[in-house]
């Protein structure tokens, strides 16, 4: 086959025999092996791992393999000692006909790296079959008047052996007559010829029966016999005589069944019945018997069966014309068959492997021999795969080709791949032959998982259920199978004392948060921590995601009442003069709610009064005022109740009881409630003693405390033009109002106390806090930021 042909575009084509050396490749040596046909299946050829010099496991690693140029398994290969053994009982007849020697070529293929060695098998011929003659009775008309010496080719006798095994003579048994001479044909056949040794006589025998032995040269030697039938005739002057000595014809292979290939065409110059003339097949062999029809009276040669050119490519046809007096001639007709495009190309798969794990370099998938059974051009051929894909196809040695990957692949942008393989000839029209493969492409873990969000907000309200089911993260993984299987953890806080552990939970397999026990928004109002997602690849890959949880609050802190103090001890009593103003500020109740938002928005109401209507209390700040003018009739102790509520749902509330003493000015010694005094006198007189003593030491002490402060506060006041601070005459008593940080407010409180003297009210005022910057209070705060209250005595509490 030559080497040619065309190069389409955008097609990955190469010619059949144009051949690169590529991936290691080689054709290597030529290996010549025999074996005896008709051997048993298993029979030793030879030991290839010693014959190609490599190691006894070698063979095993490298994955060898046996590929005949026929497809067939004629021969298989022991991996595991190297032997090369008979795959089945051959029969030389059978694969090679009368071709000798009789040769089978195959290809031993190993990987790693790949190699093909050549190597060929002959079929050595055994005696296993005898001559045969195509017609077992042969019968010859001889002219009595035919002279001494005169020869007649007699039909030979066909044995399917070869060489020395086929046929090497000819005997005939003895008689007065005939003898057989042994001819050599242009084809290094013999053939017999029946030579006449005396004269015949047909009044004295009309007819001799002789016996031809044909003997092959097998040891021991094998034979077939014929009978030879003389008919001795009466003279026939003129034997037939063809228009040619030999035919020459040509018909393609795809010519119908009773077509007409040939017409061969005798005269005889004899009338009569010696001038009648019938033509026949002459010393044929059975292939031409069943492949030809002669008509006998035409001498038209017309197709019996379909031909084909890649079995046969030529006939040589032997044709007898015999007149009505017994005489004869021959000629020849040669049958050339011409090759039609009619076998499409073979692809014969050697190996395949259509897994191939991503991200791997370059990668044999297949190993595969194209061929064509047709010549010239309808055998040159070409193979290419798509464009497009990221495979290559590269040409070997002996037809074999390679299928491979171009470069790594990525199973996550496509995860398989349909591989066509196209044959086409250069014949007309082209046959082609299609092979498909699917690549699998096998995934390796090369994709952590991702998190849909890289930060998640939850919500969930203060006093939850334990265990309950707070939100979800969720990641996902591209990869596949167990590399894609992603399991969920909780990442180590940044705080150590911060106990996630016991807060929230999460569901490896689904990511499902939940808090583990109920949150208390005052306690914590923002968790957050990290989450981790990883897949069960090998080595895993993992991602991470921040989540935060935000406690929402719920209304579970009652108001607390900072002002008045309701701790058990006596009640605080709040003064306030009989000529006070309508609207003047008796006192302020100052509250706190531990919650925030609208659960802290706090409302005051008068829930209960000694006289209706002579005080009120404002709704939002809690300050107790005069609702009218005092007047004498007027009580002069009051008992107010005083609730404050907060906003939530349900609302919560706390209420706070405040006395009030209506006196005429504050020189008015201050006397205590009679429910005190009633309380006193019922106590132990040892608890008495003790209270009097101890409210007598802190009297004198805030006494000089407060006078102390007085003296300071005037000189400074002196030097600032703002007014003199002098210490009114009579006792008062004090109240140290010590607001400690709870609830919402931020901070502790100590005030500074001064008399101011030059006012019409005569009032108490909390300078300044002892503690500097206070800070804006936060949510749920509802005091103000400096707050002012006023007692009876007309304080004024900063």
């Amino acid at each position: 086959m030559e080497a040619g042909g065309l190069c389409c575009p955008r097609q990955r084509q190469v010619l059949l025999l144009f051949l690169f050396g590529g991936v290691s490749l080689a054709g290597s040596g030529f290996g010549q092996y025999s074996v005896t046909e008709e051997t048993e299946r298993g029979s030793f050829v030879v030991n290839l791992a010693k014959d190609l010099g490599l190691g006894d496991q070698e063979l095993v690693a490298r994955g060898a393999r046996v590929v005949f140029d026929d497809n067939e398994h004629h021969l298989f290969l022991d991996s595991h000692t190297g032997d090369l053994l008979t795959n089945e009982q051959l029969d030389r007849e059978k694969l090679c006909g009368s071709t000798e020697p009789c040769m089978l070529y195959f290809q031993i293929l190993m990987n790693n790296p790949f190699q093909i060695y050549r190597a060929e098998l002959r079929v050595r011929d055994i005696n296993d079959h005898s001559p045969v003659f195509q017609d077992k009775e042969i019968v010859l008309k001889i002219l009595e008047n035919t002279a001494e010496g005169t020869s007649f080719r007699l039909e030979r006798a066909q044995d399917s052996d070869g060489g020395l095994n086929g046929i090497q003579n000819y005997t005939i048994n003895p008689n007065s007559f005939f003898y057989v001479k042994i001819s050599d044909s242009d084809e290094d056949m013999i053939y017999p010829e029946l030579v006449l040794d005396k004269v015949l006589d047909r009044e004295n025998q009309q007819e001799l029966s002789l016996t031809l032995t044909a003997l092959d040269g097998g040891s021991p030697p094998r034979s077939g016999t014929a009978t030879i039938r003389i008919v001795i005739l009466d003279i026939n002057d003129n034997a037939p005589k063809f228009s040619q000595a030999i035919y020459q014809t040509q018909v393609p292979e795809n010519s119908q069944v009773g077509s007409t290939i040939a017409k061969v065409s005798a005269e005889d110059v004899d009338s009569g019945v010696y001038a009648d003339i019938s033509y026949s097949f002459f010393d044929a062999s059975e292939d031409i018997r069943t492949t030809f029809q002669i008509n006998s009276y035409s001498g038209e040669i017309v197709l019996r069966v379909l031909l084909d050119f890649e079995i046969v490519k030529s006939y040589k046809i032997n044709i007898q014309a015999v007149d009505g007096g017994g005489l004869s001639a021959r000629c020849m007709v040669l049958v050339e068959v011409l090759d039609t495009n009619d076998n499409p190309p073979e692809l014969i798969m050697s190996s395949l492997s259509n897994h191939v794990a991503e991200n791997s370099p370059e990668t044999i998938l297949a190993v595969f021999r194209i061929k064509d059974r047709d010549s010239g051009e309808n055998g040159k051929m070409l193979c290419y795969i798509q464009d497009n894909l990221p495979f290559l196809l590269r040409p070997s040695v002996e037809n074999f080709y390679i299928l491979m990957t171009e470069g790594a692949l990525d199973r996550e942008s496509q995860a398989e791949y349909n591989v066509t393989i196209t044959v086409t000839d250069l014949g007309t029209p082209r046959l082609k032959t299609e092979h498909n493969i699917t690549v699998l492409v096998s995934d390796v873990n090369d994709n952590a998982p991702a998190f849909t969000q890289t930060s998640y907000t939850l919500f969930v309200r203060e006093n939850n259920s334990p265990a309950l089911h707070i939100g979800s993260v969720s990641a996902t993984d591209r990869d596949a199978g167990a590399n894609a299987q992603v399991t969920y953890s909780l990442l180590p806080p940044h705080d150590p004392q911060l106990p996630l552990a016991s807060l929230v939970s999460i569901n490896a397999d689904n990511g499902q948060l939940f808090a583990l026990r109920a949150l208390d928004y005052e306690a914590l109002r923002v968790l957050e921590f990290g989450v981790r997602a990883a897949d069960r690849g090998s080595p895993a890959l993992s991602s991470q995601a921040l989540v935060r949880v935000l406690v929402l609050d719920a209304n579970d802190n009652s108001p607390f009442v900072l002002y008045p103090l309701q701790n058990g001890s006596a009640p605080c009593t709040e003064l306030v003069p009989r000529a006070a103003e309508p609207g003047y500020l008796v006192s302020k109740v100052v509250a706190v709610d531990g919650d925030s938002g609208q659960n802290a928005w706090l409302s005051y109401q008068l829930l209960k009064a000694t006289e209706p209507g002579l005080f009120s209390v404002w709704a939002h700040n809690g300050e107790v005022r005069t609702a009218r003018l005092l007047s004498e009739r007027d009580a002069a102790k009051h008992r107010l109740l005083v609730q404050v509520r907060d906003n939530g749902e349900p609302p919560l509330s706390a209420s706070v009881t405040l006395h009030v003493l209506l006196v005429d000015g504050f020189s008015q010694p201050y006397l205590p409630l009679p429910e005190a005094a009633a309380d006193a006198a019922q106590a132990d007189p040892l608890t008495v003693y003790l209270v009097i003593a101890l409210a007598s030491v802190s009297s004198l002490f805030l006494f000089s405390v407060l006078a102390f402060v007085a003296v300071r506060l005037c000189r400074r006041s002196r030097a600032s033009s703002l007014g003199g601070c002098s210490v009114p005459e009579g006792h008062f008593p004090g109240h140290l109002v010590d607001v400690s940080g709870t609830g919402t407010l931020s901070q502790s409180y100590q005030y500074e106390v001064c008399l101011m003297g030059g006012s019409g009210t005569s009032e108490f005022k909390f300078l300044k806090p002892i503690v500097p910057n206070i800070q804006a209070q936060g949510p749920g705060n509802n005091s103000e930021e400096n707050p002012t209250f006023r007692n009876s005595f007309g304080f004024t509490f900063q």
